[in-house]
């Protein structure tokens, strides 16, 4: 019994953990096709901002929110000095970004050290005989499918979305509408910035303050985000669970060098059967 207990916490932790690792790295690569490689270091931005906050007394819940709010105003700041410029340029944008990933760690090392104070695991454990677990495992997984719940919310109920949509699909025609995509195109890569610096506050206290912290979720993020395909909203929830499952159950049976590897094969064997990602299959299911 605890042996499944212990799956099925693996399982739902590793959801969580890729939804919200990957869902800000999404809308910016599914709908501006900017391919960002700083997305580490911008998790590391929300995990600091996240952290400095609740150290000066802040309660956590709200430290998180201004570590999406922190990385969201940066990446508004980045947006409108270096990646306005780079549209329909995928190497500049990726050089651009993969020098401002260095940037950002060395002044995050210049200004905090190699290591900084953490947060401490807040609800404790659960525990049924042998199996034991993080209740803050469970609440990530719960927080990763309410996130996905607001952004199909705003994309889909509010005038910004519409805009986003329909520049998405026809940027020339949307502009002849007089939509303001210059305008749009900042506005997601803000709520995409805002998602990853979330997810950085909310891996906060499960994770060690380091500069370097990024480079530990990237692999992830990309793999979630490539396997998914172009649609956000589709393609998130079933690669993290498709993913998750595969990498929970290889875990529990050789460790976590198994489940890596087991991710990482998937992903490939994905990827060579739909090349569009899973999203572009389950859309064609559904449409039959």
């Amino acid at each position: 019994m605890s042996t499944v207990l212990d799956l099925i916490t693996v399982i739902a932790s590793g959801l969580g953990k890729l939804v919200l690792v990957s869902l800000g790295l999404a809308i910016i690569f599914g709908m501006m096709g900017i391919i960002n490689l700083a997305h580490g270091e911008f998790i590391m931005v929300g995990a600091y901002a996240t952290a400095l906050s609740y150290h000066q007394g802040v309660p956590l819940i709200i430290a998180v929110l201004v570590g999406g709010v922190a990385t969201g105003v940066l990446g508004v700041v980045v947006e409108r000095l270096v990646i306005r410029h780079l549209y329909d340029r995928t190497v500049d944008s990726m050089v651009a970004t993969w020098g401002l990933s260095l940037v950002l760690t060395q002044l995050a090392l210049i200004a905090f050290g190699p290591s900084s104070s953490g947060i401490e695991t807040p609800f404790g454990s659960v525990t049924m005989g042998t199996y034991s677990a993080s209740i803050y495992e469970w609440v990530l997984a719960g927080l990763s499918i309410a996130l996905i719940g607001a952004v199909y919310a705003v994309f889909n109920y509010t005038e910004y979305g519409l805009h986003a949509r329909a520049t998405i699909q026809n940027e020339e025609m949307a502009r002849s509408l007089g939509i303001d995509t210059s305008r749009i195109y900042m506005i997601t890569f803000f709520l995409g910035s805002v998602l990853t610096g979330l997810a950085g506050g909310l891996f906060a206290p499960t994770i060690s303050l380091v500069p370097t912290l990024g480079g530990s979720y990237i692999i992830e993020a990309f793999v979630t985000v490539i396997v998914g395909g172009a649609n956000v909203l589709i393609g998130v929830p079933a690669s993290a669970l498709s993913l998750s499952i595969i990498n929970g159950g290889a875990s529990q049976w050789g460790g976590a060098l198994a489940g890596r590897v087991a991710l990482l094969v998937t992903a490939i064997i994905i990827i060579r059967l739909m090349p569009e990602g899973l999203s572009e299959y389950i859309g064609e299911k559904i449409r039959q």
